[in-house]
């Protein structure tokens, strides 16, 4: 898709031109613009075409001739330039703690080094002591560091890291001198993977939080421990970078350590419009160098003039225009979900029966459950054929009669074979309550193959659901080639709910296309997937996708009521 190719090529000239030490201004254009493009609902193409991309937020006219570049001849001169400029492998050293931009470049004009290896091989020849500023323990640490970015390369699954952090935050928030404490970072926006986890803490004794801080379990080594200030690496090789400040604070630190870079920035240019100037130690004004008083988040926002942003909408500084305008929606919480619409049982891959699955979706409070077991092609799943469909829907029904308090839906996760058929006969698929159709096979296909292969079954008047749309399992498989446009674009058109699959292996869809869908129109459905009942409480996940794709309980199927969900199946078949 032009789209993402697009975003990325100009995210990578950001990523150049820090890695060039350029104007940081300059580089936060470049990535907003990217991110601007992501987001966008249309075809870029069918914006250059009609000669609106001046009109697109962050493309201005220098910007808009690179892209009609780009987009005229497939080749964007500036991005070639930048590329020549410096090594490929240049980019990667970065991600080693301790190399910033700078240095990177320095060991590049320096010892000439391109890449992991040629750093490797530096430090294990003791070459990096030679360059000002540098010594034998620069050499030690940056090996580790080596070490541990080739154990992980990837970056953590929100779903690795978050429970980590929880767990970490409840142990400090145990220790007496800590008065307040909690998640900062990308974990907090609830971005999909992160690189490390930053956690806020207020107390009037910082000392005594630090020693507790690096004495955690697990801790493999003590990277950084100053006064307020401390950065420890897990055995799973996460790092934690712990900030301690006092009490009044720390509203103004979790705001500014949650960023984003370009949130930040924004709000302080906001604020200084008025007169404040805005820092994680608080917010002053300017003319008298008074402080304000900042007890909570919400005090930071308002001081602008502003609603509390939620942490999950701070990401490219829009969201900034958004507040000023009244443009920012209620979002979606986990308190909004009446039922999960894809789970499994023990009659075809999960752990448990179907009645252990309904009484634990009780007691999650839900009204309602569907059991989506997986249909023949699926035979390593236990898939269910014909017959053993219909003794299940037997059981259901009788279930139904004798339980009290939560609705059991009948339903699969029916296979879209190659030919974008589906795994079982419409006679059968008509008398589902809820159907799921999802890819499990043959992902290799080429874009427009497998892009058709799902609108074909989009175009089944069975299918209520495309579930976890792109295949895609975090930091293991790639997403298979598919024009996300044109899957959001027929799901308009047919009616076709799309899911955000909440389990934290896949969180699919992902918050661009949720909230491309939400643009054009199109229900989500947030399902967990789940094999067994501890399953059901990976729900949180796909509600922190929904909220960073700024969608409401309105966008979401399963924040009707039983009733509700009811008629809207029903009138959905088309």
């Amino acid at each position: 898709m032009k789209n993402l190719e697009l975003a990325w090529i100009l995210a990578e000239i950001g990523d150049l031109l820090e890695l060039q030490g350029e104007n940081p201004f300059k580089v936060r254009a470049y990535r907003r613009a990217a991110r601007a493009i992501e987001l966008l609902p249309e075809d870029i193409e069918a914006v250059w075409r009609r000669g609106e991309l001046g009109r697109i937020e962050g493309i201005g006219k220098a910007l808009e001739e690179k892209i009609d570049e780009w987009l005229s001849t497939g080749v964007m001169t500036y991005y070639e330039e930048l590329r020549r400029q410096l090594p490929p492998g240049l980019r990667e050293l970065t991600r080693v703690p301790g190399v910033g931009p700078k240095l990177a470049q320095r060991l590049y004009q320096e010892l000439g080094i391109r890449n992991l290896d040629e750093l490797e091989a530096a430090c294990r020849e003791q070459r990096l002591r030679h360059v000002k500023g540098l010594g034998a323990r620069s050499e030690e640490n940056i090996l580790r560091g080596i070490e541990r970015l080739r154990r992980q390369m990837e970056r953590f699954p929100l779903g690795l890291a978050l429970p980590v952090a929880q767990q970490l935050v409840r142990a400090l928030a145990e220790f007496p001198s800590v008065q307040r404490v909690a998640i900062a970072g990308s974990l907090r926006r609830g971005r999909e993977t992160v690189g490390d986890v930053d956690i806020v803490a207020s107390s009037a004794d910082p000392a005594s939080v630090m020693d507790e801080f690096v004495r955690t379990p697990g801790v493999e080594q003590v990277l950084a421990r100053g006064d307020t200030k401390a950065s420890i690496v897990l055995k799973m090789g996460l790092q934690v970078d712990l900030r301690v400040v006092r009490d009044d604070q720390f509203a103004a630190a979790l705001h500014h350590f949650t960023g984003s870079k370009e949130h930040n920035v924004a709000l302080r240019e906001l604020a200084q419009a008025k007169g404040l100037k805005i820092s994680e130690y608080g917010i002053v004004r300017v003319d008298e160098g008074e402080p304000l008083a900042v007890a909570t988040e919400a005090d930071v926002f308002a001081a602008v003039g502003l609603p509390c942003i939620p942490p999950e909408l701070r990401e490219d500084g829009s969201e900034i225009a958004a507040a000023r305008e009244g443009r920012l929606p209620a979002l979606i919480t986990l308190g909004d979900i009446k039922g999960d619409l894809h789970v499994h049982s023990e009659w075809s891959d999960g752990l448990h029966s179907i009645e252990a699955m309904a009484l634990a979706a009780r007691e999650r409070g839900y009204e309602y459950i569907a059991i989506t077991d997986h249909s023949p092609s699926l035979s390593v799943a236990r898939g269910l054929d014909p017959s053993r469909l219909e003794e299940q829907l037997e059981e259901i029904a009788r279930l139904n009669r004798r339980l009290d308090g939560i609705r059991i839906l009948t339903g699969c996760e029916v296979d879209i074979l190659r030919d974008g058929s589906l795994d079982l006969p419409d006679e059968i698929l008509a008398r589902l309550d809820v159907v799921v159709a999802s890819v499990h096979s043959a992902m290799n296909l080429d874009e427009a193959e497998m892009t058709e292969r799902i609108v074909a079954a989009m175009r089944n008047p069975h299918v209520d659901i495309i579930g976890h749309p792109t295949g895609r399992i975090l930091g293991r498989r790639e997403p298979y080639a598919v024009d996300m446009e044109r899957i959001i674009a027929v799901a308009a058109e047919t009616g076709t709910c799309l899911e955000i699959n909440a389990s934290p292996d896949r969180m699919d869809l992902k918050d661009v296309h949720a909230r491309w869908a939400r643009e054009r129109g199109v229900m989500i459905v947030i399902n967990t997937d789940a094999h067994s009942t501890d399953g059901l409480d990976q729900m949180a996940y796909g509600v922190t996708v929904a909220r960073r794709a700024w969608l409401g309980k309105a966008d979401v199927l399963n924040c009707l009521s039983w009733p509700e969900l009811k008629a809207r199946l029903k009138d959905g078949r088309r």
